[in-house]
């Protein structure tokens, strides 16, 4: 496996600003019927592409289902409440799910194919143009009114689109944004990044990051809310205020995690002008025995923060073959060790050093970085 260097500088970026919306119990309504009237149109869009190929052997497209819509709106007059773009964008999203299909078909991966989506699990709506403003506290939307939001920071850049979306009985305003961003001061700094489960990441100059291990934390409370979840009544009131709260703690412990991995991968971005991290098959890992572990440190997300803030900031960004790092010297020599054996030691170079610090100096030799640059620790 060659090692992936991404050294391009972006001068415009896309970023997402999120805000939580407060609507009244009118406004609410119409937001849910929003969100059944996409669903069901997302529903029917997606039967049609699978009954058009199943029974004619034709294949339908975007264009084609976004003309009916006039036609059935006559025939659905509810759906006039519903802003025209927005349910022009449900249809993009099928399209967009079926072309996502052909593209996994086509390099011969698990494709999935498209299935249909329930009322719970249809959660947000898309103005992609216009449709909606930000009016002091308040934030416009066409055919729902004018809904408070809070603004805890300025939206930065061009808006080129808003998400309405319901999380756990709650709603946000996702606005994307086009922002031009000069790159950080140039860096001679150079560092490698290994990622583990005792902590959650070393440095090449052996720096240590603690593991907050936040699902962890939550276990015990979300196991009780879990056991009152079960024990309601299935369609019952009771039983959907309780998802409701499993949700949101699922959701905070999310928002935690998300957290953590934001202001670390900007202090490694802000500090050095070189990373080097391993090229790591995630799924692979999160499916054996330590896959709570795994997945409760998030390194695919983490990894994936550092490579477009290093993108953004025209920052060296390398992922290099993972193979081995643990288990090999600076020397070159093979040591051998079990996951229990935390301490590196090798018997020819006599190197003896914390196994991470060593193997966070291999991910940066890997990169290029000549191994007589890297501090050992004898």
């Amino acid at each position: 496996m060659a090692v992936v260097p991404c050294v391009k500088i972006r001068m415009m970026t896309r970023l997402t600003f999120k805000y939580r919306i407060y609507p009244t119990k009118r406004q609410m309504a119409l937001l849910e019927s929003t969100l059944g009237y996409c669903q069901e149109l997302y529903n029917a869009a997606l039967q049609e592409r699978r009954d058009a190929w199943r029974i004619n052997r034709e294949s339908v497209n975007f264009r084609n289902q976004c003309a009916q819509l006039v036609g059935i709106k006559e025939v659905r007059p509810e759906l006039n409440g519903v802003y025209s773009q927005v349910l022009q964008d449900t249809l993009h999203r099928v399209d967009k799910t079926f072309k996502a299909f052909f593209a996994r078909v086509k390099r011969k991966a698990k494709a999935g194919f498209p299935r249909f989506r329930s009322h719970a699990r249809y959660n947000s709506f898309t103005y992609p143009q216009l449709g909606f403003s930000v009016q002091g506290n308040h934030l416009c939307l066409s055919k729902i009114g004018k809904v408070k939001i809070k603004l805890h920071r300025l939206i930065e850049g061009r808006i080129k689109t808003l998400t309405i979306k319901r999380e756990a009985g709650r709603w946000f305003a996702c606005f994307s944004v086009e922002l031009r961003r000069a790159p950080l001061p140039a860096s001679t700094i150079r560092v490698g990044c290994d990622v583990g489960l005792t902590a959650f990441a070393t440095l090449s100059d052996g720096t240590e990051v603690e593991n907050p291990r936040w699902y962890r934390e939550a276990q015990a409370k979300l196991r009780r809310a879990q056991r009152k979840v079960a024990r309601r009544k299935k369609g019952g009131n009771g039983r959907r205020k309780a998802v409701q709260l499993l949700q949101r703690m699922h959701a905070h412990v999310h928002n935690q995690r998300s957290d953590f991995h934001h202001k670390i991968s900007h202090w490694l971005v802000a500090n050095n002008g070189t990373i080097a991290v391993e090229d790591l098959n995630v799924k692979g890992l999160a499916s054996g025995m330590l896959a709570r572990e795994v997945t409760d440190a998030g390194w695919g997300m983490f990894l994936e923060k550092i490579a477009y803030k290093a993108e953004n900031a025209g920052r060296q960004f390398f992922r290099v073959n993972p193979r081995g790092t643990s288990q090999t010297c600076l020397c070159g020599a093979s040591t051998p060790k079990t996951l229990s054996q935390r301490r590196h030691q090798c018997s020819v170079c006599g190197l003896s050093a914390n196994r991470d610090h060593v193997s966070a100096q291999i991910i940066l030799s890997r990169a290029g970085i000549p191994p007589s640059s890297v501090n050992a620790s004898h």
